[in-house]
C-alpha cells in the first residue's frame, strides 16, 4: 500500500484530468541552441585568465549541461511560485493493475502562482524522495521540468509495503534568477582577509581571487600557484612586503546585496497538506537511481553488495593501506569516523588533508590558518600510488559563492593530476564525493544554496566521467534519507558512505 503526501505543495481534487498536463517535450527559448555554439569566453570576476581552445570547448559543453532557464522578470510577487497553490497528481499504473516492485511510480505537479494561475514557464528548483518510516526505506526521485510550469517527479518501487512521497519546492524560478545574478555578478559578496606581520608590525588585508579585476589601482601581492596556475591576491599591505604574511581567515559575507522584495523569495514555509488522487496516462521516461536505503541500510545498485563493517573488520580492511582524504569538512567527518575505529599505531599523521576554493586545503569557513598551504593538485602529483593507495576526494562545499569557472578550472587540474596518478600507479582506488544537501536559512541560500550545490555537482559528475574513479553519490544519499537536511549528514549517512567505499578498498572473496 503507498500514502501520499507532500512537503510546501498543495494539492486540489479535480473532476476533469483536462485541469492537469501531459508532459511536454518543448523547448524552452532560453536554452535553444541555433546550430553549433562557440567556445566560452569568460566575462566573469577571472576573465583575465583565458583557457585554452581545448578548455574553452570543454567549458561550453560543461555550462551547456547546466543551463537553467531564466523567467522572465514578474511584476509582483503574487506572479512568483507558490508551492501552497500548486496542483498535484499521482499517474496511475499502466491498466491499473497494482503496482509491484519493480514498478516505477510518478507524479505530475502543475506550480501556479500565489493567485492561483498556473505557471506557464519552468525553472521551479524542486527535489523529490519516496520513502516509508517504518521500514527504514528511501529512494531519492528524479524531477523533469517540462518548461511550460508542469514537473514529472519518478520513483522505482523497490521495496513491499508502505511508502510515501515526497516533493519539496527548494526554490521558485524567480529565486533561482537571484541566484544566478548573484553567482554571475556579485562574486565578490563573499571575502577573505589575510594578517601580514613583521616584529610588532602588523596588517590585515583584503584577498581574494582576481583582484586585479576589481581593485586596478591597488598594489597587490600575488600568490598565485606556480604548478597550477591557480590565481590567489592580496592587497599589498602600505607598511609590509608581501612575504610577511602569516595567515588567512575568512572575512565574511557583503550585504544588502538583495532587494526586499527578493529577500521574500527564500522565506521558507511549513506546511505539508495531504494529497488527493487524480488519473493520468503515465510518460515513457525510466529513472535509475544509484541505490536506496532498506531497514537503514544503503543497496547499491551497481550490483556490488554493500559490506557492513564493525571496528575489527575495518582495522583489518586498512592495514597496509594508505588511505590519502582531501576535502572541506565533509571529507572530514569521514576521516574522524575512520579515526574512531582504526587504532593510533595503524593511523599515518598526515590521513588527511583539505581543500577550499581559496587557499588550498583548509575549508574557507575556519577563522585562522596558516598560509602555508598546499592545493589538491599538487599533493596528488606528489604521491607514487599504487594498489594499496586510496584516494578520496570531497571538493564541493566552498565554492558555491563563485562563479562555477572557477570550479570547472579547479576540477580541471585535479582530474589532470588523477590522470598521471593513475597512469604511474595503476591499481590506485580513488573515490569521489558528490555534494549533498543542507539546511537552508536566507543567508545560506544566497551564498550556498542547494541550487548552487546541485550544479556543482552536475559539473563534478561530467568532469569524471570516464576516469577510473568510484563515485559515492552523497546528493541521493541525503536525499533518500529520513533525517533533515545538513551540511554535515546525520552519522547514520556517514556510515553507510563509508560501508561504501570499504566494500570498494576490501571488496567481499568470492566463493570458489
Amino acid at each position: 500500500w503507498v500514502i501520499f503526501t507532500i512537503r510546501y505543495l498543495h494539492c486540489k481534487y479535480y473532476n476533469t484530468a483536462s485541469m492537469l498536463f501531459q508532459p511536454q517535450n518543448i523547448s524552452h527559448p532560453a536554452l535553444a541552441q541555433k546550430g553549433p555554439r562557440p567556445p566560452y569566453k569568460n566575462h566573469t570576476i577571472c576573465s583575465h585568465l583565458e583557457p585554452t581552445p581545448d578548455e574553452a570547448l570543454e567549458d561550453r559543453a560543461l555550462l551547456d549541461a547546466i543551463a537553467w532557464p531564466k523567467p522572465p522578470a514578474p511584476t509582483s510577487l503574487n506572479q512568483t511560485s507558490d508551492p501552497v497553490h500548486s496542483l498535484f497528481a499521482i499517474l496511475p499504473s499502466k491498466g491499473g493493475r497494482e503496482r509491484r516492485v519493480g514498478d516505477q511510480l510518478e507524479a505530475l505537479v502543475q506550480m501556479q502562482d500565489f493567485q492561483g494561475r498556473p505557471k506557464r514557464y519552468g525553472g521551479d528548483f524542486l527535489v523529490a524522495r519516496l520513502h516509508s518510516p517504518e521500514l527504514g526505506a528511501g529512494v531519492a526521485g528524479t524531477v523533469a521540468d517540462h518548461l511550460n510550469g508542469s514537473y514529472s517527479a519518478l520513483f522505482p518501487l523497490l521495496w513491499e509495503g508502505p511508502a510515501q512521497v515526497t516533493i519539496t519546492m527548494v526554490h521558485s524560478s524567480e529565486a533561482v534568477a537571484v541566484l544566478q545574478r548573484l553567482r554571475e555578478k556579485r562574486a565578490d559578496r563573499f571575502f577573505f582577509q589575510s594578517l601580514f606581520r613583521s616584529g610588532k608590525l602588523s596588517e590585515t588585508t583584503v584577498c581574494n581571487m582576481c583582484l586585479p579585476h576589481n581593485r586596478p589601482q591597488e598594489p597587490l601581492c600575488n600568490y598565485t600557484d606556480l604548478h597550477t596556475g591557480e590565481p590567489w591576491y592580496c592587497l599589498k599591505p602600505k607598511r609590509l612586503s608581501c612575504d610577511t604574511r602569516i595567515n588567512h581567515f575568512k572575512g565574511g559575507y557583503k550585504k544588502d546585496l538583495v532587494s526586499h522584495k527578493e529577500a521574500l523569495l527564500f522565506q521558507r514555509s511549513g506546511a505539508e497538506p495531504s494529497l488527493k488522487n487524480r488519473s493520468i496516462e503515465p510518460g515513457p521516461v525510466k529513472y535509475n537511481p544509484s541505490g536506496y536505503y532498506y531497514k537503514g541500510s544503503w543497496r547499491s545498485f551497481d550490483g556490488t553488495p554493500v559490506r557492513q563493517f564493525d571496528a575489527k573488520l575495518i582495522t583489518q580492511c586498512l592495514t597496509s593501506k594508505m588511505i590519502n582524504m582531501y576535502g572541506d569538512s565533509t571529507m572530514r567527518q569521514w576521516f574522524e569516523y575512520l579515526t574512531a575505529f582504526v587504532p593510533g599505531e595503524h593511523r599515518h599523521p598526515s590521513l588527511c588533508a583539505n581543500d577550499s576554493v581559496a587557499i588550498p586545503h583548509v575549508p574557507l569557513t575556519i577563522s585562522n590558518v596558516a598560509s602555508e598551504l598546499r592545493y589538491v593538485a599538487n599533493e596528488l602529483d606528489r604521491l607514487p600510488g599504487g594498489p594499496n593507495t586510496v584516494v578520496v576526494l570531497s571538493l564541493w562545499a566552498h565554492f558555491s559563492p563563485f562563479p562555477v569557472e572557477v570550479y570547472i578550472r579547479r576540477m580541471r587540474h585535479i582530474r589532470r593530476a588523477l590522470e598521471r596518478l593513475l597512469a604511474r600507479g595503476p591499481g590506485t582506488l580513488v573515490v569521489i564525493r558528490s555534494a549533498n544537501l543542507r539546511a537552508l536559512d536566507k543567508e545560506m541560500s544566497l551564498n550556498h544554496s542547494d541550487w548552487f550545490s546541485l550544479q556543482l555537482d552536475r559539473i563534478l559528475r561530467n568532469m569524471f566521467m570516464g576516469l577510473a574513479v568510484v563515485f559515492v553519490d552523497a546528493w541521493e544519499m541525503t536525499l533518500a534519507h529520513h533525517s533533515p537536511h545538513n551540511i554535515h549528514p546525520h552519522p547514520d549517512i556517514i556510515k553507510n558512505m563509508i560501508s561504501l567505499i570499504l566494500t570498494q578498498v576490501c571488496p567481499a572473496k568470492k566463493k570458489s
